[in-house]
């Protein structure tokens, strides 16, 4: 099948740092605002994500709607667990942290050792797209309780935990543009991207009383994700023309 994966373009990241926000504050308007608290909400969309993902795994090639609806989903899904680990059972941010960076680096080198390669230029069987989704599932909750570490439990706050998150993004593409492995900093800019979006999530939400700017999370998540939408739409027409098609073919 063909690549199953986007091309890393500006609106790749553009569309995967708002869908971390919209992760981050659809989680909480549903679980808070909408009161199905945590189990609910979260049993609701981890069924919402399983019906995507099997839509996104019978397709025989990238389609962008399913893929970022995928996407989206994964992040309500991946804040999801990391909140029930953290207000549920109690479970101490730096264990959730440490434990959900230990599976991920285990999904990793199972991976890589069985396809010899991390590179999403080649997710063309359905094996290569399930270690792919394990693994973007394991960003979002890893990327979720980082970001609540250092944000929360560190004291960092909203605002500083953006710009930190931002900063350390922005040395990894300047580490890339030097000629760092390009494999390495993506998947490093990816899980960096989670954290960066919870954090900008909560600045735009939260009430002013607790650091943020009190846009409210339902507010957020419209806005952000009519933004989504649109460059979706915008991603499928370019899709849809015959050179975009052959060169996202050819990886």
């Amino acid at each position: 099948m063909d690549n199953k994966v986007p091309a890393v373009a500006l609106a790749f990241w553009i569309v995967k740092i708002m869908s971390t926000t919209v992760g981050e504050t659809g989680a909480d308007y549903l679980a808070i605002h909408v009161g199905l608290g945590t189990g609910w909400t979260c049993a609701i969309t981890i069924t919402l994500l399983s019906l995507a993902l099997a839509i996104q795994l019978r397709a025989g090639r990238y389609v962008p709607w399913i893929y970022w609806l995928t996407v989206v989903l994964v992040s309500v899904v991946g804040t999801q667990i990391t909140d029930l680990l953290t207000d549920g059972l109690g479970i101490s941010l730096y264990i959730s942290t440490a434990s959900f960076a230990i599976a991920l680096y285990t999904t990793f080198a199972t991976w890589y050792s069985c396809e010899q390669t991390l590179s999403i230029h080649t997710i063309v069987t359905t094996r290569r797209e399930l270690f792919y989704w394990a693994a973007i599932l394991l960003t979002f909750a890893l990327g979720t309780a980082a970001g609540d570490l250092a944000t929360e439990a560190l004291g960092i706050g909203f605002t500083a935990g953006t710009m930190i998150f931002a900063a350390a993004i922005a040395v990894i593409v300047i580490a890339w543009r030097l000629g760092a492995n390009p494999v390495l900093t993506f998947w490093i800019a990816y899980i960096l991207t989670r954290p960066l979006g919870a954090s900008f999530g909560d600045l735009l939400s939260q009430a002013k009383t607790y650091g943020g700017l009190g846009l409210g999370s339902a507010w957020t998540s419209v806005i952000f994700l009519a933004v989504i939408v649109t460059l979706v739409m915008v991603m499928t027409l370019r899709h849809r023309s015959p050179a975009a098609a052959a060169k996202h073919a050819n990886g």
